[in-house]
């Protein structure tokens, strides 16, 4: 990373923060509303803002959220990350965005699925690009994660919601983990100074 001492600003703490929360609470209210029978561990999270799910306006803005949160945080981190990472973050919140813009069901199925994709590569290796090797190792397992959801995803697996659950909740994390660690780096940075 760059400058340790930089300084992420306070509306980058509360993007990063934000973000998971919006997710989970985003897949866990919009759960509450499906009919009995829904499970979580098998159903995509995006069939809760499918066009035939209920109440799928709140997945559809929890996710339009999420990818604002990520924009933010790229944004935020100006100074403190290199550009290369900040931008692939930034196009991980963009394509996140663009799933709620593109559901499944309407016909754009295909396109929900390429703009799914990128999002989730993008915000699997991004860290990478930070080059500490705490994020090189949070890279791995993101992209560890990816490969589960996809594998049970494409191979007919049984709990492609709880892989997917698994992989975008940890991706959503990251980048708090970053601005924490920043803002760390820097306070003590400050308090060593004379």
């Amino acid at each position: 990373m760059r400058d340790p001492a930089s300084r992420v600003p306070w509306w980058g703490v509360a993007s990063s923060a934000l973000a998971p929360i919006l997710l989970v609470g985003g897949w866990t209210v919009a759960a509450a509303q499906q009919p009995p029978g829904y499970d979580p561990v098998v159903r995509s999270i995006s069939s809760l803002a499918a066009a035939d799910a209920h109440s799928r306006w709140i997945m559809t803005l929890a996710l339009a959220l999420v990818g604002a949160c990520h924009l933010t945080t790229a944004a935020a981190l100006a100074g403190s990350a290199p550009r290369r990472a900040r931008g692939v973050l930034a196009a991980g919140g963009a394509t996140t965005g663009l799933v709620a813009a593109f559901p499944l069901g309407t016909g754009a199925d295909s396109v929900h699925a390429l703009v799914a994709s990128v999002a989730f590569l993008s915000l699997a290796v991004w860290p990478a690009l930070l080059g500490d090797r705490i994020d090189l190792a949070a890279a791995a397992i993101l992209v560890a994660l990816v490969v589960w959801f996809g594998a049970e995803l494409y191979g007919g697996g049984h709990r492609v919601g709880l892989a997917e659950r698994a992989a975008a909740g940890a991706q959503s994390l990251w980048p708090l983990a970053v601005v924490l660690r920043l803002r760390s780096s820097r306070q003590r940075t400050a308090a060593g100074s004379p």
